[in-house]
This record gives structure tokens, C-alpha cells and sequence, in this order.
């Protein structure tokens, strides 16, 4: 990477940046776009595939009413107008991942239109337009063997066609301006507002790091003062919030320091490189008039009622900004505590813990603590880290009714991510509960006494604060199983 790079404050003084972010969601529907073929992912390759998604001469596509249903539900949620009336475009390109080199999309006929979502960053608010979101399919996957694992350097390429076919929502923003300083954060913020709305929605997993949503992150900058948009550039499939916005907020310093040097910043797409920092030189960014768009003529427009459309209307759950101000309020949370948990993706599973009958900060405890230091040390989503939100409330229930402490919740978890069963039989299989039997802790708490005196004299003199050091030797003498209150009472007793 040898790309100039201008100080960001610099940046700022002398430009003003504008966005635009092109959003592909992968919906979880059970069959693809146009044909029955299994949307799942994986599989082995092209075994999921059949003359319609391979696109062979004679086959005809039938549109997924699945689909259409989710793109709706997606446009209100973004307050767009759902079109009366759109339709299917064949958009012509050289895809090495799509057999019949071209892709059903829309082109000038969107299913929604003009909508919008306002994002906070830092207590202020910014609006984000949408100019559209149409339906469209995805392509298949190309394995580059050989070099670095791109396409430049590589032996050859496998093709899976398994993914070509799968319904794909693009949500194309309007240029964003008067972000400022804040245009990277406003970047991310939209991503993250449209990830918890996908989830909550229904319709995609919306896991960006196993590319269900994926963006597309335009930006250009225009001199103080002109209301001429600057030459964007677009970096192609950026796969998380944090990338989001170390890509917009590189692009800035890159294209500050060829617009101060007097160059020209040229249109072209460009490939965030995680490992670096950095973004290298795609293609040059084709036009519209490029794809050399024509309606599909095998399948008829879309048009749907506005009874259907008021119907999926009543459907859409809380959106995501009330929803956050409502939790943050019932919870008691800071700011900074929701931020915690919305990084790691954790609202949903805390909210099904609390509905199960844990309370806020308990669930809150063990998801954003213990589960998330599990998750991320397998490379897991924290939804995958193998405990459902009923077992992490039940695992509270144990610890509310001292059958466990914490220190022994920690190993019941182990438990139960390794397959041994619910909280209680993990209890009960390792023999986990907590001592709270007088006579043994009594025996226990005469052997720490008299192995201490000089600390059982402090606490007989009136310092009770070193009862904790004897505390801690009965602890670890009853291997973590003792009711540290009950030990506690009967260290005061005895030394009273």
C-alpha cells in the first residue's frame, strides 16, 4: 500500500464528504428467485442447481412470492412507497459466476421508492434517504486456488453455482450529505440500523461476516463551499460495521490528498483489504447505460394490491431506534452499556433471556460477559456459541436460588455448551452445587480459623474487613462449593 494519505482534520477543513451506500441482503427464504433449488447455504458444490438458476435454453423463471413479500415488508420499513406496478430487467455483464451471463434485477422500476431512516451518532441525528430497493438475484462463487487467494496471481478458479439464484434485496441510498466529521459513523449506524432491522424483520440473518449483507460504500469529496459532487469511488462488498467505517474514513484521506496534490480522483471500484487497512484499485465503474438493461421477457410485472400491501404493513415489528430507546429505558441502561451490547450483537438474545425470566442486568451479565468471551474465543457468533436465551435463564434461576454461585455457573455453562444437558442435569452430573450444610462448613471454617490466628486475633480485635482473606481460604477449600454468606456468618460467629 503506497497511496498518500491526508491528515483527516485536513480533510475536513478543506472538503465536505458525500455518501452513498449500496446495501445487498440475502434473504432466508427456503427456495431461490426463480426456482424450487434449496436457498440454503452450503452444500456440496452445484448440487443445488437445476436448468432455471443455470439459466439453460427452454427453462422458465417463476417468481418467488416469498420474495416480493420480504422485499415490501422491507420498503415500508424504510418508509418507501410501494410501487403499483414494477418490473423485471435483464442486466447484461460479463458475470464468470452466473451461467447465463446476466442477471435478473430491476432497473428503473423498483418494487420501493423514496423512503428514508434517520441514524444517531454521538446524540445527533442524521437522515439517510433511499432512493430505491429492488429485487434481483445473486450469483454464484468463485474460488481463486493458487497465490494469495485473488483472482491476480491465482493458478485457476472453481465455480459453485449453489449460491446463483438466491433472492438478493439491493437498498440504494440517495447521496448522503452534511455528515461532516461524522460521515464514517453515519456510514456504520445505517448498516447497523439496517442489520437489527433485517433480524428483526424476519427476513435475513443479516450476518455480514458470512456475507448475508454486504455494502457497497460510495464516497466523494466536493471543495468548501461548491455544490458540485466530487468523482466516488465505490468499495464493493464490505463485510462488517467496523470496515464500513475504516473504509469511508480511508477513502477520505486518500482521495483529500490527490484532490490537494491536483489530481483527479478516479471513478472506479475499489477492494477494502481487512488485513491492511487499506483499499486497492478494482475496475473502472461502469454507468447504467453500461449493463445495457432490457425487461426480462419471462416473467410479468409485479403488482401488488393495496390491501396486500396494508396487510404486510400491520406485520412489521418495532423499529430499531424505538426499540433501542425503549430498552435503554426499562433496562436502566447507559449509553455506553446499550453500545456494548449492540456491538456484539446481543439485544435479541438478551430481550428472549429477560422474556424467559432472567432480569435485564443478569442476562445482560452473562451475555455480554462469560458467552461473549466464549463466542469470540471459538470465532463463533454469539448465537452460536451453543446456549439457547430459556438454558442462560434458567442457569440465573439456579444462581437466584444459591443451588450454584457464580464461579460454578461458569463451569454448568461449560457443561452445556459441551451437550451434558440442561442447567440442572449439569448440576447435578458434576456434582456442582453449593455447600451450605452448617457441619461441613463449620469443620471447614475451624481448620482455616486455626491455621490463621494472627487474622482470626485482627477480626476478634474488631477488624472485620480481613474476614475476606479467611473467606477465601474456605472457598477454595470446599473447591469453589460453599455458600460464601453462610461461610462468612460462621467465620463472625466463631470469632465474635
Amino acid at each position: 500500500m503506497n497511496d498518500e494519505l491526508m491528515d483527516y482534520d485536513e480533510v475536513l477543513e478543506r472538503f465536505d464528504p458525500v455518501l452513498g451506500l449500496e446495501v445487498h441482503v440475502e434473504l432466508s427464504t427456503a427456495s431461490k428467485m426463480w426456482c424450487g433449488c434449496s436457498a440454503a447455504p452450503g452444500g456440496e458444490p452445484n448440487t443445488r442447481v437445476c436448468p432455471v438458476c443455470l439459466g439453460l435454453p427452454g427453462s422458465l423463471p417463476v417468481v418467488n412470492r416469498k420474495a416480493v413479500e420480504s422485499a415490501i415488508r422491507i420498503g415500508l420499513s424504510l418508509n418507501c412507497e410501494v410501487a403499483e406496478w414494477s418490473r423485471f430487467a435483464r442486466k447484461n455483464y460479463f458475470y464468470p459466476d452466473m451461467t447465463k451471463d446476466y442477471q435478473i434485477s430491476q432497473s428503473d422500476e423498483p418494487i420501493c421508492h423514496d423512503g428514508h431512516v434517520d441514524v444517531e451518532v454521538d446524540g445527533r441525528t442524521f437522515r439517510v434517504e433511499v432512493e430505491r430497493v429492488h429485487m434481483e438475484e445473486d450469483a454464484g462463487k468463485s474460488t481463486h486456488v493458487g497465490g494469495i487467494g485473488r483472482i491476480q496471481g491465482a493458478s485457476h478458479s472453481l465455480l459453485d453455482y449453489n449460491r446463483a439464484g438466491v433472492p438478493l434485496m439491493e437498498i440504494v441510498t440517495r447521496p448522503i450529505t452534511g455528515c461532516g466529521e461524522y460521515a464514517p459513523q453515519v456510514g456504520r449506524a445505517y448498516m447497523a440500523y439496517l442489520r437489527d432491522m433485517m433480524k428483526a424483520l424476519g427476513v435475513s440473518e443479516a450476518r455480514m461476516e458470512q456475507g448475508n449483507m454486504r455494502c457497497d460504500a460510495n464516497i466523494s469529496l466536493m471543495p468548501k463551499g461548491s455544490d458540485v459532487l466530487g468523482t466516488r469511488t465505490e468499495t464493493k462488498n464490505v463485510n462488517s460495521l467496523r470496515s464500513v467505517e475504516e473504509t469511508l474514513r480511508y477513502e477520505m484521506r486518500r482521495q483529500g490528498a490527490i484532490l490537494a496534490g491536483g489530481g483527479k480522483v478516479k471513478q472506479e471500484t475499489r477492494m477494502w483489504q481487512e488485513d491492511g487497512g487499506y483499499t486497492t484499485p478494482g475496475r473502472s465503474k461502469e454507468q447504467a447505460e453500461d449493463y445495457r438493461y432490457f425487461p426480462e421477457p419471462d416473467l410479468v410485472p409485479i403488482a401488488p394490491s393495496r390491501e396486500w400491501v396494508e396487510q404486510l404493513r400491520a406485520t412489521l415489528p418495532e423499529p430499531p431506534a424505538e426499540r433501542r430507546k425503549r430498552v435503554v429505558a426499562e433496562w436502566s441502561l447507559s449509553e455506553r452499556e446499550m453500545g456494548d451490547i449492540e456491538a456484539i450483537g446481543a439485544l435479541d438474545l438478551i430481550e428472549e433471556t429477560v422474556k424467559a425470566g432472567a432480569s435485564p442486568q443478569a442476562a445482560r451479565k452473562w451475555w455480554t460477559g462469560e458467552l461473549a468471551r466464549r463466542a469470540n474465543e471459538a470465532g463463533l457468533a454469539l448465537d452460536e456459541v451453543g446456549m439457547a436465551p430459556a438454558q442462560v435463564a434458567a442457569l440465573q434461576q439456579l444462581v437466584d436460588d444459591k443451588v450454584v454461585n457464580d464461579k460454578l455457573a461458569r463451569q454448568v455453562i461449560e457443561g452445556v455448551i459441551a451437550g451434558e444437558g440442561e442447567p440442572a442435569e449439569v448440576v447435578e452430573k458434576r456434582g456442582l452445587a453449593v455447600v451450605s450444610d452448617d457441619g461441613a462448613l463449620g469443620a471447614a471454617v475451624d481448620e482455616v480459623i486455626a491455621a490463621n490466628p494472627d487474622v482470626a486475633d485482627k477480626i476478634r480485635d474488631g477488624k472485620v474487613q480481613a474476614a475476606g482473606a479467611l473467606i477465601g481460604q474456605v472457598m477454595k477449600a470446599m473447591k469453589g462449593q460453599a455458600d460464601a454468606g453462610r461461610v462468612r456468618e460462621l467465620i463472625m460467629e466463631k470469632l465474635a
